[in-house]
């Protein structure tokens, strides 16, 4: 293989995005077996992560202070030494394959013992590289892109990627923790599982897939460098699952959001938009852009649907709307379309159980679901064949929602996520803002579990005699900064509100609150 290439430099980040951790990732190749469809070791992340948990990638992590440190031979580059350091650990913490030269001698029983050593912290991975006589090659690592979280996410990374053949004799298993399972599989077969909507991965491991699945080819690493996302360009258009393309556009929205997910699911013949929420006319121009490249493959759009009236979710409605032609209808529910601004107008009004059908291959129905509580006319989208739920904000990959009243409603928005936790079919979350979630039934319940546990310490609060929207936040939101108090008071009243719904408090004539007999 050949050894690493110059990457490009770093792109400016948004305006408000979190700044890229440098992080580096081994694609353990197997391909002697079959050159025309290596295998790759392929490892689920844990559910448990808060960063794309469940879904499927490549071992690998951040850089470590140490990786500097580390023995590295035929590297005359700083930053590329670090990267390689920082491949090859985090490959051996992840499975126990230390892709290092001399390590040939070592017995599997060995090479557990140094794993031992250095996840104990009785060594740092320098030395025991150096205590062992073991040094790193850069010519073993072949680099094949530097992809950079988009900025949606709350966690972003400026990830290193490198081909490594897998050294003989060494079987890579997953150390439990940050990782579920791992497995050697034909990397067409992954990517056909992919297809299939079977897994979840983000873009950087689906190019992977997609690309050896051509085969182990003399310009493979050119095809690998083929996109510009493979130098530090952050993707725009994000298919976590075929057909399904997230969007993510520039808004004013609550923190630590910065943007807000448009959606365009598509067929061979359709596609349907929701939420185009940018006001920016830069971020509406991006959007128009993906919008006329689906189009012009054959296809139409049929309708652009709203999830709820916030505005970081409607404000390039209208924008896209002109580009399209006035004909485009926008869809929303009844309740929606009666608080729009008057300049947005909704000609179909949905309602709960309504169908949505996408014409063309695959064909897309999709279950409308009125789920209201964090708006009254929220739209939940529901497909059944895929188990795929478009959440809007009522289930998010990034940051809390908020419940706000008289717009919110804390019953409201219980009843809602039990609802959707009881979906026949859900193996995926596309929410309103960050990554997509991989654990949609351990987040719901999160989810459910979060707000009765707050609403429970309200009431203790209450109970002794703490009235005031003020003092009950002050009480109960100690993990909270102060600066996030004032949106912090309008959910307490929405908890307060459902528990003077359930006969639990009562408001005092002086707009304080008291706590009623407690029920048995």
């Amino acid at each position: 293989m050949n050894n690493p290439v110059e990457p490009s430099h770093h792109r400016t980040p948004s305006a408000g995005a979190a700044i890229p951790k440098d992080a580096a990732a081994v694609i353990l190749l197997r391909h002697h077996i079959n050159p025309a469809d290596p295998e790759v070791f392929l490892v689920r992340r844990s559910e448990k992560l808060a960063f794309l948990g469940g879904f499927y990638a490549f071992p690998g992590g951040q850089f470590d202070a140490n990786d500097a440190e580390a023995p590295v031979e035929n590297c005359d580059d700083a930053a590329t030494l670090v990267a390689i350091s920082c491949a090859a650990r985090e490959m051996f913490e992840e499975t126990g394959v230390l892709l290092a030269r001399g390590g040939k001698a070592l017995t599997t029983g060995q090479r557990e013992s140094l794993h031992d050593d250095l996840q104990s912290g009785r060594m740092s991975w320098p030395d025991l590289l150096r205590h062992y006589n073991l040094h790193l090659d850069a010519n073993d690592f072949t680099f094949v892109g530097r992809w950079v979280t988009p900025p949606f996410s709350a966690r972003r990374f400026d990830t290193w990627f490198f081909l490594v053949n897998s050294p003989p004799k060494q079987q890579p298993r997953v150390i439990k923790g940050e990782l579920e399972t791992g497995e050697w599989v034909s990397a067409k077969s992954a990517y056909e599982c992919w297809q299939r909507s079977e897994m979840l991965a983000v873009p950087p491991t689906l190019h992977a897939l997609k690309t050896l699945a051509a085969g182990i080819t003399e310009n493979l690493v050119e095809r690998f460098l083929s996109v510009p996302h493979a130098h530090s360009e952050p993707v725009r258009r994000i298919e976590f699952r075929p057909n399904y393309i997230c969007f993510p556009v520039r808004t004013p929205t609550k923190p630590p959001a910065t943007h807000t997910n448009c959606y365009l699911i598509y067929t061979s013949r359709a596609v349907l938009v929701i939420d185009p929420g940018s006001p920016y006319e830069d971020e509406q121009q991006a959007l128009a852009d993906c919008v006329d490249a689906l189009v012009a493959e054959g296809r139409r759009v049929t309708m652009i649907l709203l999830t709820h009236l916030h505005p970081d979710h409607i404000g390039g409605v209208n924008a896209l709307r002109s580009h399209l032609g006035e004909s485009i209808k926008v869809a929303a529910h009844k309740l929606t379309a009666a608080g729009l601004p008057e300049s947005i107008r909704a000609d179909v009004l949905l309602d709960d159980e309504e169908l949505i059908e996408l014409d063309g291959d695959p064909r897309i129905v999709l279950r409308v679901m009125h789920t209201p509580g964090h708006a009254r006319g929220h739209l939940c989208l529901h497909e059944a064949r895929t188990g795929t739920l478009i959440s809007g904000d009522n289930i998010v990959g990034l940051g809390s929602v908020l419940i706000d009243p008289p717009e919110g409603n804390m019953r409201d928005y219980l009843k809602s996520l039990r609802r959707m936790q009881v979906l026949p079919t859900l193996s995926v979350i596309f929410g309103g803002h960050g990554p997509a979630i991989a654990n949609p039934q351990s987040k719901i319940e999160e989810y459910i579990s979060h707000r009765l546990e707050r609403e429970q310490k309200i009431l203790e609060t209450v109970r002794e005699a703490v009235s005031t929207l003020k003092e009950i936040v002050a009480r109960v939101y100690i993990d909270v900064s102060p600066k996030a108090h004032a949106m912090a008071e309008r959910s307490v009243l929405a908890h307060l509100e459902k528990l003077e719904s359930d006969g639990l408090v009562i408001q005092s004539s002086d707009g304080g609150y008291l706590a009623t007999q407690a029920k048995d």
